[in-house]
């Protein structure tokens, strides 16, 4: 324990100087080696045995992580990792804030999350497997974040042994990785930004090793003058892998974690100057506002602004909101305000995190990863400062959405209001849940990326929280639509007759939904520029008449005002977007989410006096009027899709295919890389249950297969009425949606 609290007061000791702080992460596809990377960086800092490093995998404390081998949850470090001068020899201090975050397509949210604490980010690539699916998206939300990347190709020493690889021929496989690498970088990046942030062996920002055997090699490293007396060298690295014990000496001579410390501090910046590039993405206020100028500038002498990026819970301390600080000092006892809640919060513990444990300090500056206890409010995601109306940064978007649910209920009704509160804290701590409590059935509604993630939230519901719950078998999350637009306006009525809306609803353009999808247009904030949005909505393809009447939007729906001089639809205006927002919430066909859909308000007609235009007349009427367009336009269901990649043996290749076919699959590519085939595929969530012991089962076993959640498609319509029908059947309602009330044509 004194080493962590020795840990701790250097680490304030060196908040001092904003040159020696490094905040950077891993990231990577599955089983590339994350953990076992940042094992190296800890035992490096002194704060666990370099022995054991690459065994012990400290950062995946949960016993979830431990029982499967993965990481679950994106764990941070706060370390003083020394650091040698390779000119001088003299010896540095630097703090490095570590965050290990997870590899499976499950707890994507996760990286998403820790992207926004981070300014520099490891990136991890197998040496056998080569970039991935999930290596794609890791890069993309990198990115996105403007956090600047480094390539480690991990386990070349399986490359070397398993594949007989020789030196040339590495050599020829590692320039593909980096091309391919820096291809990603391009597209996703603007310039100049894409140019200078392209990785090369030459200038150090990639590196080779094996994190299992702790020994990495980078070109710059190799110049130091104590490895250039003794000849070592690429060649030579090699022919340590290939001979009996030689990586145990490589370990020695040259060490990962310095390697890899070395690559950050030449080439990632410190907060000052990441924080220069990054607020203007991350944060949308006045730059040249005092606080802009103090976030743009790390000021840890301004006002507080942290954005928290993860919520845990202890049974101790209760929540304790991990986050990164932007400008300020957070200090013990301070008040503070979270974004979008009236009442302020008390500061009653700040702490650095190392894995599960957390040292208290009195004080945290800015430019750091801090655990602050008393935030109540706060969830992943929050805004928090010492100014009441802090423009909050923006929103963090994941790639995916909940595809997979489940309906749980308490064993015992005694349990009830402790399984109410329980959900309420899980969705905090982990915003890629979604969680529904349907007050008709008393379901409470569980849903996530995929089986791991739900199975994972039920074991810390019964295991960690003591709640005994029953849960349903896995239900898909399905979207509705329409085909077209409808082909006359529909008429809502109110009850008491004296109110009319008329409706057009029709597909949203695909640039727009892409927009969306990406966060370029949010959908969560109030409209506060209508010129600003108008022109980009008609940059995504959308009509420029249109564009100007957007007035809500609610998940990727718009709901667009065409009326022109209608009498007291001003006043009205408000009930209209509530009424649309609950009709978004749930179709006319399954009551599932709507999605992707334009609701255009062509004409309305409405009574003078407010007594008969109040929300039970209102409601009613513009819900009963989208519901009759959707089902003049033709409703649709449209079903989650995954995109599968495997690779396998060619002999194999026969079973995988096949495989594919019998799930509804669509084969997009079939290729060859090395001696294995391999094939990409796009399947429906739906047919996907059970798919890893079949692939097993059909290829002895000898597939490396992953999946990525690739969004939405329209179901087919011989399947539709079947699904319709036990969505339907599931939530109590009458099997037949076919509703008068709406369309009799139909």
């Amino acid at each position: 324990m004194g080493r962590r609290e020795d840990n701790a007061k250097k680490a304030v000791e060196l908040m001092k100087d904003q040159s020696l702080i490094r905040n950077l992460g891993t990231a990577a596809h599955i089983d590339h080696g994350k953990t076992t990377f940042s094992d190296n960086l800890i035992a490096g800092a002194g704060m666990m045995s370099s022995e054991t490093a690459g065994e012990q995998r400290l950062l995946d404390y949960d016993e979830q992580e431990a029982a499967r081998g993965i990481t679950i949850n994106a764990a941070s470090a706060a370390m003083v990792v020394p650091y040698k001068e390779p000119d001088t020899g003299a010896m540095k201090h630097y703090l490095v804030n570590l965050i290990d975050t997870p590899g499976h397509v499950d707890f994507g949210g996760d990286v998403t999350r820790a992207m926004r604490a981070l300014d520099g980010v490891y990136i991890l690539c197998c040496a056998v497997e080569g970039i991935m699916p999930q290596t794609e998206t890791v890069i993309r939300q990198a990115m996105k974040e403007r956090v600047r990347p480094m390539l480690f190709i991990n386990k070349v020493d399986r490359a070397i042994v398993e594949q007989q690889l020789t030196p040339q021929m590495m050599i020829e496989k590692f320039s593909k990785i980096i091309t391919q690498f820096n291809q990603k970088i391009m597209d996703v990046l603007p310039a100049p930004l894409n140019k200078e942030w392209q990785v090369s062996l030459q200038d150090g920002t990639v590196a080779l090793g094996s994190a299992y055997n702790n020994w990495a090699v980078s070109l710059p490293y190799l110049n130091r003058p104590e490895l250039k007396k003794i000849g070592m060298n690429l060649t030579k690295v090699f022919e340590y892998c290939a001979k009996e014990g030689g990586q145990a000496e490589l370990a020695k001579i040259i060490p990962l974690a310095d390697v890899a410390l070395e690559m950050a501090i030449n080439h990632i910046p410190c907060p000052v100057d990441a924080q220069k590039v990054r607020i203007p993405t991350i944060w949308k206020g006045d730059l040249n506002s005092e606080l802009g100028k103090q976030m743009l500038n790390c000021d840890p002498n301004g006002e507080v602004a942290l954005m928290v990026t993860k919520i845990i819970m202890d049974k101790q301390a209760g929540e304790i909101a991990i986050g990164r600080l932007f400008s300020g000092t957070v200090k013990k006892g301070m008040t503070l305000y979270v974004s979008g809640m009236p009442a302020p919060q008390r500061v009653q513990t700040v702490a650095l995190m190392v894995g599960a444990d957390r040292t208290p300090i009195e004080e945290c500056k800015a430019g750091n990863i801090v655990a602050i206890t008393g935030l109540k409010d706060a969830i992943a995601g929050s805004t928090v400062s010492t100014l009441k109306d802090m423009e909050p940064f923006e929103k963090m978007t994941h790639y995916s959405e909940p595809v997979i649910t489940k309906a749980i209920e308490a064993k015992s009704m005694a349990d009830l209001p402790k399984l109410v509160e329980v959900l309420r804290v899980i969705a905090k701590a982990d915003p890629s849940l979604s969680i529904e409590i349907n007050n008709e059935t008393g379901e409470h509604l569980m849903s996530g990326m995929g089986e791991l993630h739900l199975e994972i939230t039920e074991y810390r519901i019964v295991n960690e929280q003591g709640v005994e719950i029953v849960s349903s078998p896995p239900i898909v999350v399905y979207q509705e639509s329409v085909k077209g637009a409808n082909p006359t306006e529909f008429e809502g009525k109110s009850p008491n007759k004296h109110n009319k809306f008329y409706f057009i609803v029709e597909p949203l353009e695909d640039g727009v939904k892409e927009a969306i999808r990406k966060g370029e247009i949010d959908t969560e904030a109030k409209i506060k520029d209508p010129k600003e949005l108008a022109k980009k909505l008609a940059e995504c393809g959308m009509d420029v008449d249109e564009a100007k009447g957007v007035v809500a939007f609610k998940n990727n729906n718009v709901l667009i005002d065409c009326t022109k001089g209608i009498q007291y639809l001003h006043e009205t205006m408000e009930l209209v977007k509530q009424s649309f927002e609950e009709a978004m919430m749930r179709g006319p066909l399954a009551n599932e989410k709507v999605a992707g859909l334009k609701v255009k308000l062509m004409d309305a007609k409405l009574h003078e006096d407010t007594i008969h235009r109040g929300p039970a007349q209102i409601i009613p009427a513009v819900r009963d009027g989208i519901y009759g367009a959707m089902c003049q336009a033709g409703r649709i269901l449209l079903e989650p899709m995954q995109r599968v990649f495997i690779s396998v043996p060619p002999d194999y290749m026969g079973g995988a295919v096949n495989l594919i076919n019998q799930r509804r699959g669509t084969i997009l590519e079939m290729g060859q890389d090395g001696a294995d085939s391999t094939v990409t595929a796009i399947c429906p969530v739906a047919d996907m249950f059970g798919f890893s012991s079949d692939i097993r089962g059909s290829t002895q076993g000898r597939a490396i297969w992953s999946i990525e959640n690739a969004g939405f498609e329209k179901l087919m319509p011989d399947l539709q009425k079947k699904v319709v029908t036990e969505i339907r059947t599931r939530k109590g309602l009458n099997p037949e949606p076919y509703d008068d009330k709406y369309y009799s044509g139909l």
